[in-house]
C-alpha cells in the first residue's frame, strides 16, 4: 500500500491547508480574518471556501452586525475528522512509518 494513500486531495492546496488549520483551533472565524491571515484575494478565498463547503468540511454563518453582513466559518465534525486523518497521514509520511 502506498504511503500517500491517507492523504486527502481536498487539502493539497496551501490555501485549504491554511483555512482548515485556522478553523481547527478556533470556533467561528470571520471571512475578513481568514483573508488577512492567509493574505488572499476575495476570489481566491471564496473559491476555496465553496469547495470546502461542498465537501461539508465547513459550515457558514451569515448574520448582521449592526447594518453590515458578517460571514463566518466553522469546521464541521466531518471536516475535523478528515483534516486530522490528512495530518496523521502527513506525519506518517514524514516519519517514514
Amino acid at each position: 500500500m502506498s504511503k500517500i494513500t491517507g492523504l486527502n486531495k481536498a487539502f493539497e492546496s496551501r490555501v485549504r491547508l491554511g483555512i482548515m488549520s485556522i478553523l481547527m483551533v478556533n470556533d467561528w472565524v470571520d471571512y475578513k480574518e481568514i483573508k488577512e491571515k492567509l493574505d488572499l484575494t476575495d476570489g481566491n478565498l471564496a473559491s476555496h471556501i465553496t469547495g470546502l463547503e461542498k465537501l461539508e468540511y465547513i459550515e457558514i454563518r451569515k448574520r448582521f452586525v449592526g447594518k453590515k453582513t458578517n460571514t463566518s466559518y466553522q469546521i464541521t465534525k466531518l471536516g475535523k475528522k478528515s483534516f486530522q486523518q490528512h495530518i496523521n497521514a502527513l506525519e506518517k509520511l514524514i516519519s517514514g512509518i
